[in-house]
């Protein structure tokens, strides 16, 4: 079977990026399958392309990559560009391409597009995958504000999952709302995937950092708004006021890095380290030996329904995790103790959390073992590429 894969973001683990796509593409091929996935050139990728339109190969899998860059630092116009850009010239592969079957990707809800011309114009199933709640995040945000926007939006949404064969939601707080939104009844949760060899296999702990193991909670990602990333400044803060040696390890680029780089600088911040962008690779040996974890998110109802990449990989590589969501993730850690949940809004609860963990070996120690178990019961990323193409194959 061939397999068409519409998605803007495509990255190896030797980027800074979720790997899913890549997990699942290639364990498909594996499999047999045919697979081409149509991308663009992301940040925060591995990926990068010598001209307009460039093709390489990835463990079997067939990449065409699109020359537009996204950015998250780029301006919402910008942004909306690239997207657009992207969606246009997949529209000849949507047209042209031979394939059995497309899937697509969202965000951007403009990957929609090519895929629609591929359901309506040449017959092929349509799989529509859905990564994050889109329009939802961008409105609660207000980063789109229009009236007009906002309902063309909706219905294109809307559109979209009524003319998918299958319905892909990475969370089980998606898939609850977009049956709220669809009639489809054919909905499915495959959550984000952890590389669990790369995350389990002990690394050795870099000896020239000038900090010990377990002695920092690390966070990794996109440095912003959406991640409550002020959250984590104003916490180092306090551990500061109140003479901890513990840190806070951030690892990323984002809209808010410059802000927190300035605050670090002028107040002479001994709680908090901001390294750049790393290879997944590379990040593993300070995701293992961190006291914590830390995923936050800013406090609104669509980001409630999130699926992090670094929660799973958290997990599997034995560290538990705090976050600040009311969703699904909450009600994870509840169930199998790995983990805890904190308010949005309060970094005096993420200091006085850290503070008693560090003290505490034994409770921890407990957690890891339960986050690693339900790490490979769950979340393991052939497990997980097995289940989406079975659902796939039962189009047939």
């Amino acid at each position: 079977m061939k397999v068409l894969y519409f998605y803007q973001y495509f990255a190896t683990s030797k980027g800074s990026w979720g790997t899913r796509v890549h997990e699942f593409t290639r364990e498909w091929v594996k499999r047999g399958y045919e697979v081409t996935v149509v991308t663009s050139v992301y940040s925060k990728s591995d990926i990068s392309a010598s001209r307009f339109i460039d093709t390489q190969y990835f463990d079997g899998v067939k990449v065409i990559i699109i020359n537009v860059r996204v950015d998250n630092k780029q301006s919402f116009f910008k942004r909306i560009f690239s997207f657009l850009v992207y969606s246009i010239f997949s529209c000849w592969y949507a047209l042209t391409y031979s394939t059995h079957l497309v899937i697509v990707s969202s965000g951007p809800i403009t990957v929609g597009v090519p895929g629609l011309i591929a359901k309506f114009i040449r017959k092929k199933k349509l799989i529509f995958e859905s990564r994050d709640l889109w329009p939802d995040g961008a409105i609660e945000l207000g980063i789109i504000n229009n009236p007009l926007m906002i309902k063309v939006s909706r219905w294109f949404e809307k559109f979209c999952y009524k003319s998918s064969d299958l319905i892909v939601a990475l969370s089980v707080g998606m898939e609850k709302e977009i049956r709220k939104k669809s009639s489809h009844q054919n909905v499915i949760t495959v959550t984000n995937a952890a590389n669990i060899p790369l995350f389990s296999t002990p690394k050795p702990f870099p000896s020239n950092l000038g900090f010990a193991s377990k002695s920092y909670a690390i966070y990794t990602g996109n440095i912003g708004e959406v991640n409550n990333s002020l959250w984590l400044l104003e916490a180092s803060k306090i551990l500061q006021k109140r003479g901890s040696n513990l840190k806070i390890l951030m690892i990323g680029e984002g809209q808010q890095r410059e802000l927190i780089d300035q605050q670090i600088l002028e107040l002479q911040l001994q709680n908090i380290i901001r390294w750049p962008l790393m290879p997944k690779e590379d990040l593993v040996p300070l995701v293992q030996n961190a006291l914590i974890s830390l995923v936050p998110l800013k406090g609104t109802p669509v980001l409630d329904t999130s699926s992090p990449n670094k929660f799973f990989e958290s997990l599997s590589a034995g560290v538990p995790v705090v976050q600040n969501t009311q969703g699904w993730m909450s009600d994870f850690l509840l169930e199998h103790q790995v983990g805890f949940t904190l308010p949005p809004d309060d970094p005096a609860a993420l200091a006085d959390l850290l503070i008693e963990l560090s003290s505490d070996p034994k409770l921890l120690e407990e957690m890891k073992k339960r986050a690693f178990e339900i790490s490979v019961a769950e979340f393991d990323k052939n497990k997980l590429a097995d289940k989406m193409i079975s659902a796939i194959e039962s189009l047939a």
